[in-house]
């Protein structure tokens, strides 16, 4: 198996609201385990909380998010998911996608290196990067 790095999302109550909305903009598979499906929350969790979910989408994106939210742990302000390749109609379509009910910070445009960069914050708080790469000439 090779290593890989995936971004692991931290909620409060609405991991599965999230991942669900995810899979609605990247498309692929979602696999979701409840704290109910693994023996119960004990109380400090609901049954039907998100122990732990994973999304894989045909393009080969992995995301995976829990409600067991750790209050100590960095929040959206410290970190960023990012998106880049050289697919620009799909990198605009998710960009587009992630926004909604969000916020753009950054408009995705061309910038002053030559890529098509934007940032948006989604609705659930999480900041993304997307960045299409300009074809070489």
């Amino acid at each position: 198996m090779a290593v890989r790095l995936n971004p692991y999302l931290h909620f409060a109550g609405d991991a599965r609201a999230a991942m669900e909305f995810y899979l609605s903009v990247l498309g692929g598979e979602l696999e979701v385990m409840t704290f109910g499906d693994a023996g119960g929350g004990g109380g400090e969790y609901p049954d039907d909380g998100v122990m732990h979910a994973y999304l894989r989408t045909d393009a080969g994106l992995e995301l995976m998010a829990s409600d067991g939210h750790d209050p100590q742990a960095g929040g959206p302000d410290k970190v960023s998911c990012s998106l880049s390749g050289d697919d620009t109609e799909t990198l605009t379509r998710w960009f587009e996608g992630l926004g909604a009910g969000g916020t753009v910070d950054v408009p995705f445009e061309k910038q002053m290196w030559g890529d098509t960069f934007g940032q948006v914050t989604d609705r659930f708080g999480v900041r993304w990067l997307v960045n299409a790469a300009t074809p070489a000439s």
